[in-house]
């Protein structure tokens, strides 16, 4: 996969996109779809975090999870971002039938920019990332000083959600 150091920029704005998996080869589907959206138009894969099992949470009666955050760099708005990322999950076989279910491919816009956004479609940042260990950990590998707004900085918030939920880095 080519990175963002490997090309010259597209001079977008740093986003952040939770990406996560529990059928199939979870870390394969995972890295497929880093690729696709590296290979999309006004998207450029920057940085990937280490990958983590994760326990599902709501749902228990699944799978555990492999879990990773990415910073994109995009020239995409952000609703045009979520609809890349929704069409990404539908072309990889995502099938929504339960709340929180199983799923071949997961991909969450949890930041774009310093943007907050509230409506129906979108709501940034992410309204429960600062809940999940599976999203904050892997962020404050990216980004630990970077502030969440109304809760706090991404290390703080990884340290007190990593004490609480199981997540296991995965040695690939």
């Amino acid at each position: 996969m080519k990175l963002i150091g490997e090309m010259n920029s597209i001079l977008g704005v740093t986003s952040y996109i939770g990406l996560g998996s529990n059928i199939g080869d979870k870390v394969a589907n995972i890295k497929a779809a880093l690729a696709a959206l590296n290979n999309s138009q006004k998207v450029r894969v920057k940085r990937v975090a280490p990958y983590y099992r994760t326990e599902p949470i709501g749902y228990t009666a699944q799978d555990w999870f492999v879990n990773t955050v990415a910073e994109l760099e995009t020239l995409l708005s952000p609703h045009q971002l979520l609809f890349l990322l929704l069409t990404l999950e539908d072309r990889f076989g995502r099938v929504r039938t339960e709340r929180w279910g199983p799923r071949v491919i997961d991909l969450d816009l949890l930041l774009y920019d310093q943007i907050e956004i509230n409506t129906l479609e979108l709501t940034i940042p992410h309204p429960r990332m600062h809940e999940r260990a599976f999203v904050m950990v892997p962020l404050a590998v990216l980004a630990p000083e970077l502030v969440i707004p109304g809760r706090g900085k991404v290390a703080e918030l990884a340290a007190l959600l990593a004490g609480d939920q199981q997540i296991l880095p995965l040695f690939l």
